[in-house]
């Protein structure tokens, strides 16, 4: 007799990891028999994936790495900027007060790009990395202010957070000037990972002086924190990459 509950197959499931099937964990086994559980060798590029996805590093951006960076017949503070970054990657972690990283000057001249070099690298190696536009981002902390501590807190305690833009379209006129919202908050990050010792990774297109006109606090730990790692891009248009 047929049963009228007939069996049906089930899919395989395509696991990622055929080894651990997406467990990041298998079971080794003693010579005694006993058995024990160690990290899959998959856990080290899952963790990457989510800090990459959790970074707000967009898909474009992933593709900037150090191989990528054109150094041919650049001008020589370019140079200096590219050894400063991959100086930079090759003594992560300086745990102290000088382990972060400042480019500034001129625009299209490569500061971004090294700087997401240097992310990109930190988080294949597990380092969890926070990419905060400046524009972009205080536009979303202002229009989500529900959630403006929650935000603040990610950007003090990421492991890493990159800055980007620092004070874009903005300097020390009055219709200009940063808000008190802004220069507050940056305030709020910049002196939690100074005290902390947490490294930043700022861009932007002003000196240390300008930055200081802005607000003296941030911009004088700003210069403190990124002193062994800081390249001011001095020069005119012929600096500009993307003009070439």
């Amino acid at each position: 007799m047929i049963s009228s509950t007939a069996k049906t197959e089930q899919a395989p499931i395509d696991y990622k990891c055929k080894i651990c099937r997406d467990e990041e964990v298998v079971l080794k086994r003693r010579e005694d028999g006993s058995e024990y559980a160690m990290d899959c060798e998959c856990k080290k590029e899952r963790r990457a994936e989510r800090l990459m996805k959790s970074s707000k590093i967009t898909s474009k951006f992933q593709s900037r790495t150090f191989n990528s960076f054109k150094l041919d017949g650049r001008p020589e503070t370019v140079k200096q900027a590219y050894e400063a970054a991959w100086n930079y990657v090759k003594g992560y972690p300086k745990r102290e007060e000088k382990g972060s990283v400042a480019l500034l000057g001129r625009p299209g001249c490569g500061k971004t790009h090294l700087l997401m070099a240097i992310s990109n690298n930190l988080i294949s190696k597990g380092v969890g990395v926070i990419y905060f536009p400046w524009v972009e981002g205080f536009n979303e902390l202002r229009n989500n202010l529900d959630s403006l501590d929650d935000r603040i807190r990610v950007l003090q305690q990421a492991d890493v957070l990159f800055l980007d833009d620092l004070f874009k379209g903005q300097d020390n006129t009055p219709e200009k000037r940063p808000t008190r919202f802004q220069l507050e908050q940056l305030f709020a990050i910049i002196n939690y990972r100074y005290l902390e010792d947490k490294p930043i990774l700022i861009s932007s297109e002003k000196t240390i002086s300008q930055l200081c006109q802005m607000d003296e606090a941030i911009g004088s730990r700003i210069n403190e924190m990124c002193r062994d790692y800081k390249v001011t891009l001095t020069g005119g248009i012929e600096l500009n990459y993307r003009l070439q």
